[in-house]
């Protein structure tokens, strides 16, 4: 049976596996019960061998791994709900950017793209459009863009080589390359350096079963990542690019080849430009034909643009707390996204709901929607709550990812391949500087240029005769010639005439 028992009301409200991809919305206030839910889908899913991928950005999602125990709570809510209930650890992976909570995750700058690293580096659109450029230029030179080193040094190639290239591809300025360049420095400090490399995260990693068959969840520590919003948010929605691009289509399937939960969704769209929010859109609506789940989880439905909120056929809505005027207006406009039932005044109800409940509804037979139900949340078989790092460690050492992804590859790229070019570019000056000197030495000699020939060939040089002095001299030979011969004739004129 392709289910999962979400909780009761006065009836069993499920999940149907073949409805996940239609995608969901978990929301509530803080502590209401959003965590516990997340941790019953995404041990539903992994007991139907579903793979699931959540970020878990206070520590406590990590429990998954780790079986239950019983306690007071625990057996008041199994006994409210009258089911069966079994503690059961899952087959979790951690993950971590930082590589410190878990297998290190990296992709590369190249496989990121221009478009998703401006709004991580929160470029304008001209600084967008020469990081566009500076793109170009490294694809079409054959250089790899792997790390910010690369990605570095191709800024410096650009700035060394920026008339070439303006003229190739339009003006690309000194003042954006250089407002790039601080923000890799920013990006590098929030430890981003780590998050670019190799070996790249294959996404097929994300998408195994155990060997009894159970889906694997997939844990990103993210308490760390969480303090840098716009790297949590900008790596959450390269995966779900990734995904999208590398994914055949599948149409619709008893159950989702994965199933992927955005916790603190706000964050992706905080301060969006209209482009991200239409892509966003666009792979919300069109993965789901990849066989994909995508479940955004916040405090309030309305921190998801309402393009994107019409699509999420599956809802579980914890309480909402209305203090202020924004709350009450929060409050009325969830309680208009849920499906009319006469018997819950949901406006009213939302505000009353206590810890662990929640106002459920799920795709049906024929994709039609369940009436609102107020429900009691079931509870999962794991832990809820942290684990120890004595734990943590015990599971990393099972993960079969280890030696794959825990060792850093730095192989040739852009950064190697331009010192290169600069290194063997300052030899050739170096044997040529000689000559150089040789042509410029004989060119001081001879004065250089037009007028300097007319006065070598008139006065010469050190090395050879000029025309005036060999004339000269020719005058001085003919003149002594002369006066030699007047002198001869004298004397023996004088010789003679005595005899």
């Amino acid at each position: 049976m392709n289910e999962i028992l979400i909780g009761k009301s006065d009836q069993p409200v499920w999940l149907h596996a073949r409805y996940a991809n239609r995608h969901g919305m978990v929301a509530g206030a803080t502590g209401t019960g959003k965590t516990v839910s997340l941790m019953v889908m995404a041990e539903g899913f992994s007991k139907l061998g579903v793979p699931v991928f959540l970020a878990d950005v206070k520590g406590d999602i990590a429990g998954m791994a780790q079986a239950g125990a019983m306690n007071k709570h625990v057996q008041e809510r199994i006994d409210k709900l009258g089911i069966d209930w079994t503690p059961a650890a899952n087959p979790v992976v951690f993950w971590d950017i930082y590589g410190k909570l878990g297998h290190p995750v990296r992709t590369t700058i190249s496989e990121m793209g221009p478009h998703l690293l401006g709004r991580m580096l929160e470029l304008n659109d001209t600084q967008q459009g020469v990081l566009e450029v500076v793109f170009k230029v490294a694809d079409e030179e054959g250089l790899l863009l792997l790390d910010l080193k690369d990605l570095r040094s191709m800024l410096n190639f650009a700035a060394e080589n920026a008339k070439a290239i303006s003229k190739a591809y339009g003006l690309i300025n000194s003042a954006s390359l250089a407002a790039i360049q601080r923000g890799l420095l920013s990006l590098e400090q929030a430890g981003a350096d780590q998050f670019f490399g190799e070996p790249a995260l294959a996404l097929a990693d994300f998408m195994r079963q155990d060997m009894s068959g159970r889906g694997i969840i997939n844990v990103l520590a993210a308490d760390q990542l969480i303090l840098k919003p716009k790297l949590y948010s900008t790596f959450l929605l390269w995966m779900l690019s990734e995904l999208f691009e590398e994914l055949p289509e599948a149409g619709d399937l008893d159950k989702p080849k994965l199933v992927f939960f955005f916790d603190e969704a706000h964050l992706l769209f905080d301060d969006a430009p209209p482009a991200l929010l239409q892509r966003v859109e666009q792979v919300v609506r069109l993965i789901r034909s990849k066989g994909v789940g995508v479940y955004f989880c916040s405090q309030n439905p309305d921190d998801v643009p309402q393009d994107i909120l019409g699509q999420m056929g599956n809802r579980i809505q914890h309480a909402l707390r209305a203090y202020t005027p924004r709350d009450q207006k929060a409050v009325r406009a969830a309680a208009e996204t849920f499906p009319p039932n006469p018997q819950v005044n949901v406006t009213e109800v939302i505000t009353q709901l206590g810890v662990g409940e929640a106002l459920v509804t799920t795709l049906q037979d024929k994709g039609v929607p369940l009436p609102v139900q107020r429900c009691l949340i079931t509870s999962p078989g794991c832990r809820i709550g942290t684990i120890t790092e004595e734990e943590r460690s015990t599971i990393r050492s099972r993960s079969p990812f280890g030696s794959k992804y825990d060792t850093m590859i730095d192989r040739e790229s852009a950064a190697e391949k331009l010192t290169s070019r600069a290194e063997a570019s300052s030899a050739e000056s170096a044997t040529k500087e000689p000559a150089k000197a040789e042509e410029k030495s004989a060119q001081t000699e001879s004065g250089g240029g037009f007028m300097g020939g007319v006065r070598d060939m008139l006065f010469g040089t050190r090395r050879r005769q000029g025309m005036l002095e060999a004339l000269a001299k020719s005058a001085a030979r003919n003149a002594g010639g002369q006066i030699s011969r007047s002198i001869m004739r004298g004397v023996l004129g004088g010789i003679f005439k005595g005899r």
